[in-house]
């Protein structure tokens, strides 16, 4: 039987905001909201979404966002909700010629009460470490991530301004998972106690998949989650880790939709 879930925990996931933060920068309007990474150059990270437009106004929401981005030569998302106004905004956005996002054009909004049981499966050789603890275990679970999510190199500049700004702010965590000491997957988690913590990068190389490697991460950050005294896990659930995070006991509660911008046309 499902787990009865707090309602804070569902508001939470389905109503949340990235603040601003080291390394962050967002920019709310009445119209939209923007999120910029810019040591973090590909599309997600830095997005806009949030759109609450006029429809007389959405051409010019489109316009402006491209032009905030353009002025920092980053790539970036669209990511729609349930309540994009106006509602035929991705007629819109298509018009301009922003498409659904190839690999994950939707994702669940996933939640988990902090009571759930998952029990970390035995996987011989397996070590999970703070990948924040030094720059040389963030490399090795930043190059994890890349390769799971097929992004391309990342340069040792950025990345250790990455781990110096999870660290600035205080309640971001990083897992690295070896196994016989070679990397093998890497989670994030962010803390927002008492209301929920978020999981995301959850990723595991092809050759040790199938393992429990995955579920591992999860239970361990389900762990954490519940030492920092939070309500439940929030995630989105991609088409890959959906199933997967269904079967460990997670509800969905929402949806966001992704479209790539790549410039006017």
């Amino acid at each position: 039987m499902a787990e009865v879930l707090q309602e804070g925990l569902v508001e939470f996931a389905n109503r949340f905001r990235q603040p601003p933060a080291p390394g962050v920068e967002v920019i709310q309007t009445s119209r939209y909201r923007v999120t910029l990474q810019p040591d973090y150059p590909i599309p997600g990270p830095n997005s806009a979404s949030w759109v609450r437009a006029p429809a007389s106004e959405a051409d010019d929401v489109i316009r402006e966002v491209r032009k905030i981005f353009g002025s920092r030569d980053l790539p970036f998302m669209w990511i729609l909700d349930p309540d994009t106004e106006p509602v035929d905004f991705p007629d819109l956005l298509a018009a301009h010629g922003s498409l659904p996002e190839p690999h994950s054009p939707e994702v669940a909004v996933m939640v988990l009460g902090i009571g759930s049981p998952i029990e970390a499966p035995s996987i011989p050789g397996l070590m999970l470490h703070d990948a924040l603890a030094d720059a040389e275990l963030f490399a090795q679970a930043d190059a994890v991530n890349a390769e799971a999510f097929h992004d391309s190199a990342r340069d040792a500049g950025p990345r250790e301004r990455r781990r110096r700004d999870m660290l600035a702010a205080g309640n971001r965590l990083v897992l690295l998972a070896t196994i016989a000491g070679e990397p093998a997957g890497s989670a994030g988690l962010t803390l927002y106690p008492p209301a929920s913590a978020i999981i995301n990068g959850g990723a595991v190389r092809e050759k040790f998949r199938g393992r429990g490697v995955y579920r591992a991460l999860v239970a361990e950050r389900l762990r954490m989650a519940r030492e920092a005294g939070v309500a439940g896990l929030s995630v989105w659930g991609g088409p890959m880790s959906a199933p997967i995070l269904q079967r460990l006991g997670f509800q969905k509660v929402g949806w966001r939709r992704f479209y790539l911008d790549e410039g006017p046309n």
